[in-house]
């Protein structure tokens, strides 16, 4: 169990914040489901759904009032890390985005030979009557669109292909 005193950074979007787990205990946050949240901070009640996580990355994507946001989170040792030029995940390049759960594709946001950047919206997959937004986790070129929309596909079936 973490001590009070350690330092988790977080990156949202482009904005970078620092909490200990003290703080991060001090939220008052109560889960309405597995993946929908409704935290309360300086009298204002805010609610949250994750959209999607790579648990490998240490990223999620929540959204926050119809918006979503791209969250990291790297403890102590992943800062030390990154500051010794070892960032587990930084050199990882991505050749492939495959679908985190079965569902149908319902819009297809890129073509083809366009440039994306981190966080961009690739395509809106629907499971279980929720509408999920899939993000890119890198910058790279489209190579390759491998569904259609309307189109069923399986838990980690191709959806596109990168160059990056």
């Amino acid at each position: 169990m973490p001590e009070s005193n350690t330092t988790y950074r977080v990156k949202v979007n482009e904005f970078v914040f620092s909490f200990t787990k003290a703080e991060i205990d001090a939220i008052d946050m109560v889960k309405k489901s597995p993946a929908e949240f409704n935290v309360v901070k300086d009298h204002r009640s805010v609610n949250a759904k994750l959209i999607e996580t790579d648990s490998t990355a240490k990223k999620q994507t929540i959204e926050v009032d119809g918006e979503n946001f791209l969250v990291e989170i790297q403890d102590e040792l992943d800062q030390m890390l990154d500051k010794m030029g070892f960032g587990a995940v930084t050199n990882k390049q991505i050749k492939e985005i495959k679908a985190p759960m079965p569902g149908l594709v319902l819009e297809i946001a890129v073509t083809e030979g366009q440039e994306v950047n981190e966080g961009d919206k690739i395509l809106i997959l629907v499971a279980m009557k929720m509408e999920n937004s899939i993000l890119v986790h890198t910058s790279a070129t489209i190579k390759r669109i491998a569904v259609t929309a309307g189109q069923a596909v399986e838990k980690g079936q191709v959806l596109v292909e990168l160059d990056e």
